[in-house]
Parts: structure tokens; sequence; C-alpha cells
């Protein structure tokens, strides 16, 4: 395997990458490696992620607001996220989330959303 050099380093501005609009008022930005993805996800209070599943594992960093989520087949766990929290979540774990107030969302994925990259995922779309 070659060794990456100091060339290969890239440098994002969340401000130079063009917001996503999803479903209802939900938008984001992301930036993608090879191997892990973060995205920055904006939702108003009241916007549903609804219930879904991934192989990737999943970070969920709340930089402000709050998201309150639903996990496992049946929504049978709850936790109310806020800002400076994050949550862990397992390869796989169905889970769904709405927006308790204006909300910016920190994703961190492993490995990158081949869904989200490839525009395949209907379940966010409008």
């Amino acid at each position: 395997m070659n060794k990456p050099s100091a060339a290969s380093v890239t440098h994002h501005r969340w401000a130079d990458i063009p917001e996503e609009s999803m479903k209802g008022t939900i938008t984001r930005r992301l930036i993608t490696a090879e191997r892990m993805m973060i995205a920055h996800v904006y939702l108003k209070k009241g916007d549903e992620v609804p219930r879904h599943a991934h192989e990737n594992e999943q970070l969920t960093y709340i930089l402000n607001g709050a998201l309150h989520f639903w996990f496992g087949e049946d929504g049978e766990r709850e936790i109310i996220a806020r800002a400076g929290e994050v949550l862990v979540i397992p390869s796989n774990v169905p889970h769904r989330a709405v927006a308790l107030e204006d909300t910016l969302d920190v994703d961190v994925f492993n490995p990158p959303r081949q869904d989200w990259l490839a525009g395949t995922d209907a379940y966010l779309r409008k």
C-alpha cells in the first residue's frame, strides 16, 4: 500500500459546501473521505427523519438544538439528545428522529453512506 503524502490532505470550509435540500426543511452538507463521512444536517423544529437503518456505524453530535430519537424495531428506546451530546448508533439499528427545536446535527459515518452519495436515500427525500 502506498503511503499517503502531505499533498493528499484536503481542506474544507462548511460555508463553501452547497446545502442539499431534503425532506421538509432539512438540509445537509457532506464531506467524504475514503473510509468515513461527516455531515452537517440542519433541521427546523418539527422536521422528521423517518425510521431507517443502515450498515454504517454512526456518531451523532448535536451542536445546537435537540433531537428526539426512537431506536429499535418498534421504537422501544427513546433518547433526547441536546447540544453538546453524542449518540453512538451501531450498524443496522433502526432509528428515527424529530427535531424539538432548530438543530445542527453533525453525523459521522463509517464507511461513507453510499446511498447519500448516490442520491438513493429515498426515506430522506421530498
